[in-house]
């Protein structure tokens, strides 16, 4: 059984193997942490927007990339603190429309199916999940109900972490044995 907890701490400090990123399927990444990994990870990076590009990466998927090891340079050094794998969770269509339900339902499913071999086989015992892009942003992201009164399905509204989204991640990655999950969230949110 995979042990979650939350932290405040820095994501691109963590000495996680797997590095888990929310990201979305136009290939536009806005967050800060997403464009900073977009210079440290660029052979992630390269694959992603790829995948983007020709279509083949769609919402609700998770594209795992095996990172290649710098042999030299100034990074040589710093191989130690930087993951095996990332793990690029799409939870949207675009970075200014917000995660569905059944979009990071799926994402998270699909990543559950993909790490499964990873720590039977590889040894992996260490995940660190990006929670920014995953969060509510503010109220100014709110929908506008319709002439029928609902909202429609590119105005939805964005999850709440403590009732939707970390339940959803406490849901799918608890099952996963002798991983320790570390859930990277903003200061600014209470634990």
């Amino acid at each position: 059984m995979a042990t979650i907890e939350q932290t405040d701490t820095p994501i691109l400090n963590s000495n996680a193997q797997v590095l888990i990123l929310p990201v979305n399927s136009a290939g536009i990444l806005l967050d800060p942490v997403l464009t900073r990994c977009k210079t440290l990870y660029p052979d992630n990076y390269q694959r992603y927007h790829r995948a983007c590009r020709d279509g083949s990466l769609m919402v609700g998927s998770c594209l795992l990339h095996k990172r290649q090891r710098e042999l030299a340079g100034l990074s040589a050094a710093h191989n130690g603190n930087q993951p095996n794998y990332i793990a690029n969770l799409v939870i949207s269509d675009h970075p200014y429309h917000s995660a569905r339900t059944r979009w990071l339902t799926a994402a998270l499913i699909d990543l559950q199916q993909q790490l499964m071999p990873l720590i039977r086989y590889q040894g992996v015992r260490k995940a660190a999940l990006l929670a920014r892009p995953l969060l509510a942003s503010s109220s100014t992201d709110r929908a506008e109900p319709n002439r029928t009164g609902l909202t429609t399905e590119t105005t939805a509204l964005p999850l709440d972490w403590h009732s939707v989204v970390l339940p959803l991640i406490n849901q799918h990655l608890q099952a996963l044995p002798k991983l320790r999950i570390a859930v990277h969230t903003p200061q600014s949110l209470s634990l």
